[in-house]
């Protein structure tokens, strides 16, 4: 008799949560791009939110503090809410730069700002429990999905920068239990004012006056992390708006963005010390840990506040011009009569483009059904690539898109603005 395992089909399951997961929208076009690239296209690749390390690297002085901390072999473990130095360093800079007063021990380090993110979520919201969130927004979808929310999408208009106001949340925040904000805004770089953030911070606040003590607060989640690039506005934040916010308000920020870092992972969160608690205690099962030389060197350079400013001025400089080349660009193209728009740069590494073209027709007879489509028509005959709003998670037939000029040299971006004016005025 034959002994042995029988081969059958047998149909691999996974959980319900995992089978229904969706990939990044922006991942599948970047995707897109890396093949026709390595295939010889040349394309200006406006689509994903980092930097191109050789057109925008890292402080020199950033990057000495990591060599040196690595040749200190500083590569074993570093506490689970991060190291004391850097939490300090932290606290300091969000003395001098905003005014806000939070202790080492309310500040939490992680691998760039997803791990907060995730754990702000996870700490505060019970399955079937309500979370506001403007769209477009980056990922607050998937987030909610991973947490089984119930996600309420706020729409917002292009009158107010694609930012929610007050009157736009206020039908929803009856048993919400977590409202996102970001400020400058991913994907569209546009910032609230400070009437605009006042606002929404007196909804939220007149919002928990009305709970009882049973019931779990509105809290905000505020994502920062593009708060130091920004190009003639303020950035506002809820605190410094109204101190009695801190008892409802964990921030997400870190270096990813504001030290052209994205790489070097190095996030902070901060708030209210129950919830700071809860996200350590969470994180620690994750291993979501900044890498500690890493942290070593952040720690060191945040205290050397002139290193800071000149790094900042110079980066914010190059990343305004080319944000405002681009803008120029399209606004001539408009003027030439093209269905095209585009927001003046407030902040962060994006411009927001409106190209009113779906329903048009390609050369080749293929309509451009959605903005999907268009993304493509686009990389592979304007050599331009852009994020689509359907990826921060608003419907397909929304003719808006984001352009992320982190990737780019300034004159990647002046060579696909004629290429992006023929390739238009081919769809008819």
């Amino acid at each position: 008799m034959h002994s042995g395992t029988t081969s059958k089909n047998i149909s691999v399951k996974v959980s319900k949560l995992a089978s229904n997961l969706i990939g990044s929208e922006i991942i599948k076009i970047g995707n897109e791009v890396n093949d026709l690239k390595a295939k010889g296209a040349q394309i200006s690749n406006l689509t994903i939110g980092d930097l191109n390390s050789n057109i925008y690297p890292i402080p020199s002085e950033l990057k000495q503090g990591i060599e040196k901390a690595y040749k200190n072999n500083l590569t074993n473990y570093p506490p689970a809410n991060g190291l004391q130095s850097l939490r300090s360093s932290v606290s300091n800079d969000l003395k001098k730069r905003w005014n806000l007063d939070y202790s080492a021990n309310d500040i939490l380090i992680t691998a760039g700002s997803r791990p907060l993110i995730y754990a702000v979520f996870k700490t505060i919201v019970d399955e079937g429990d309500k979370v506001i969130y403007p769209i477009p927004s980056w990922n607050n979808n998937h987030y909610a999905y991973l947490t089984t929310a119930n996600a309420v999408e706020v729409q917002t208009q292009e009158s107010n920068n694609f930012l929610p106001t007050a009157d736009d949340l206020r039908p929803y925040v009856d048993g919400a239990v977590l409202l996102c904000l970001c400020s400058p805004l991913n994907p569209t770089g546009t910032m609230f004012t400070k009437e605009q953030l006042s606002e929404i911070c007196e909804l939220v606040l007149e919002e928990n006056k009305r709970r009882g003590p049973d019931e779990k607060p509105l809290y905000l989640m505020y994502d920062q992390i593009y708060a130091m690039l920004t190009f003639g506005a303020d950035h506002y934040n809820p605190v410094s708006l109204f101190p009695e916010m801190k008892d409802y308000t964990i921030y997400v920020d870190g270096t990813s963005k504001c030290f052209a870092a994205t790489g070097v992972r190095v996030g902070w969160g901060f708030g209210p010390s129950l919830v700071i608690d809860k996200m350590k205690a969470l994180l620690t099962h994750v291993g979501a840990w900044a890498p500690k030389p890493e942290q070593e060197a952040v720690a060191e350079f945040l205290t050397d506040d002139s290193a800071v400013d000149k790094f900042l001025d110079d980066y914010k400089q190059k990343l305004n011009t080319s944000l405002k080349e681009l803008h120029a660009g399209i606004q001539d193209l408009k003027s030439k009569g093209l269905a095209v728009e585009s927001i003046s740069p407030m902040g962060a590494l994006y411009l927001t483009i409106k190209l009113d073209y779906l329903g048009k027709t390609t050369p080749e007879g293929k309509m451009i059904e959605n903005s999907t489509d268009l993304v493509f028509y686009l990389i592979n005959n304007a050599g331009m690539a852009l994020v689509p709003f359907s990826a921060f998670g608003n419907d397909k037939s929304v003719p808006w898109f984001r352009a992320s000029v982190g990737g780019c040299s300034l004159d990647d971006i002046k060579d696909c603005l004629p290429k992006l004016q023929k390739a238009l005025e081919n769809l008819k």
